[in-house]
């Protein structure tokens, strides 16, 4: 499901069971993330499948990536995998007028 910035924000910060998910590589990630992300890169293909499905479905998980499109993937994909609230941020971190971290 695609979350506008307002939407995802307001959402994440009233949700006790979030997680912020960065899906871009590891080189973009160590530019400066949404703190608190942690990051799986969509490109690992099955290595990518793999350490999502270790995670805990019953979380929600907030998505994002440089632009959004790949975010959009991942949370197709945790759909498919059993993961009922998967959120995308819409614009990824392009359009993010939040704080950017070190990771």
């Amino acid at each position: 499901m695609d979350l506008t910035q307002q939407d995802w924000i307001s959402q994440l910060e009233a949700d006790e069971k979030a997680v912020i998910l960065d899906v871009r590589t590891e080189d973009e990630f160590n530019d400066g993330i949404i703190e608190n992300a942690i990051n799986i890169d969509i490109h690992k293909g099955q290595g990518f499948i793999s350490e999502i499905e270790a995670l805990d479905k019953d979380k929600n998980y907030y998505v994002y990536c440089r632009s959004g499109a790949r975010s959009g993937k991942a949370c197709e994909v945790m759909n498919e995998l059993g993961f009922k609230n998967a959120y995308n941020l819409s614009g990824g971190i392009l359009a993010w007028n939040g704080d950017v971290v070190a990771p």
